[in-house]
């Protein structure tokens, strides 16, 4: 095992409900897939233990509810995770796309500290599951950072997947198109002299998720 589990029980009891962050992957319009879903060791100890067991049976409703995303963005919480998703906040998308949009990870269980995931670490049956919400009946924009799509492309189940190509007039890259159409970006964590190309990406990202819309 190259990861670390969480040892929280609750918060594994509340994941293995809902494997996943934001609405349900199989309903959203737009996916975004990471490695792990990292928490800080002491998560229960935090004022933001009860917001985020609530965010995880209804991450929707939350969403609307405090207009945050994520209760990472609670200035409560201290620990891993938290700049990823003050990254993606930046991104600008409102609440009203609470129920289009979803979170989900590689890895099966809740994490803490550092890792480094292995084929050796995955869990087919959840495998399955991201495969079947890639290409639900609900038409959908995925994206993943290069880590992920290098894991995923090992696996049986994914040795679909094409090398990233470039499409016209996007800074995005895309594994897979026309639908779903699958596209890499920079790790929203990533700084320095990336920056400059995360922000572009995240402005894409705005961009594809919004469209003719308000945000």
């Amino acid at each position: 095992m190259m990861y670390a589990p969480h040892p929280n029980k609750q918060l594994h009891q509340v994941f293995s409900e809902k494997p996943y962050q934001g609405c349900c992957p199989i309903a959203a319009e737009f996916l975004f897939i990471g490695l792990d879903a990292n928490y800080a060791s002491d998560i229960e100890n935090q004022l933001i233990f009860p917001k985020l067991i609530e965010y995880h049976q209804d991450a929707v409703l939350f969403w609307k509810r405090y207009g945050l995303h994520h209760p990472f963005l609670l200035d409560s919480y201290k620990g891993s995770g938290r700049k990823y998703h003050k990254e993606f906040a930046k991104i600008g998308i409102s609440a009203k796309y609470a129920d289009k949009i979803s979170f989900i990870e590689v890895l099966h269980v809740p994490t803490t500290g550092r890792n480094v995931l292995t084929l050796a670490d995955l869990n087919d049956h959840h495998l399955d599951y991201i495969k079947q919400a890639i290409f639900s009946q609900q038409k959908k924009a995925v994206f993943m950072s290069d880590t992920v799509f290098r894991l995923l492309k090992k696996t049986t189940m994914f040795a679909w997947l094409n090398d990233a190509v470039v499409v016209t007039s996007s800074v995005l890259k895309v594994f897979h198109q026309p639908f779903p159409m699958i596209y890499k970006h920079l790790h929203f964590s990533t700084y320095g002299k990336f920056q400059v190309q995360k922000e572009a990406e995240m402005k894409a990202i705005f961009d594809i998720i919004c469209q003719e819309n308000k945000c």
